[in-house]
């Protein structure tokens, strides 16, 4: 565990902690864009006939809004999650099994709290 964290330098903690902030600026910022689009949606087409292709293409819509909404709740508390670990000082070691993350998958998914397989299986629902 030790060999982990020698290599997880103040600067590298830092740099991931601005990224896992800006990251979570983002998802949020689209989860608000995403309910005011909706709304404003209803505002200016809600007193309109409505035919049955248009509300069977706005559930389509929501279901897909409500699943993009889910993946990115997911996203925040695995953010919320490593913001956590860096504070804790346990940042790139997996929740799970404590293994170490590889720095590489800490720099293409800095939310990243499991391993890659852990990660599958969780995605699998396994």
């Amino acid at each position: 565990m030790s060999d982990q964290r020698e290599t997880l330098s103040k600067e590298f903690l830092e740099q991931q902690r601005e990224r896992l902030d800006a990251l979570r600026q983002t998802l949020l910022g689209g989860e608000e864009n995403t309910i005011a689009n909706e709304r404003m949606d209803q505002e200016q087409h809600g007193s309109e006939a409505e035919e049955f292709e248009d509300a069977a293409q706005a559930m389509a819509q929501q279901e897909i809004n409500q699943n993009l909404r889910n993946v990115n709740d997911l996203r925040i508390s695995d953010i919320e999650r490593a913001l956590q670990k860096i504070a804790d000082g346990t940042y790139g070691f997996s929740d799970l099994s404590g293994d170490p993350i590889p720095v590489e998958r800490l720099k293409a998914v800095p939310e990243a709290i499991l391993t890659v397989q852990e990660q599958e299986k969780r995605d699998s629902g396994n």
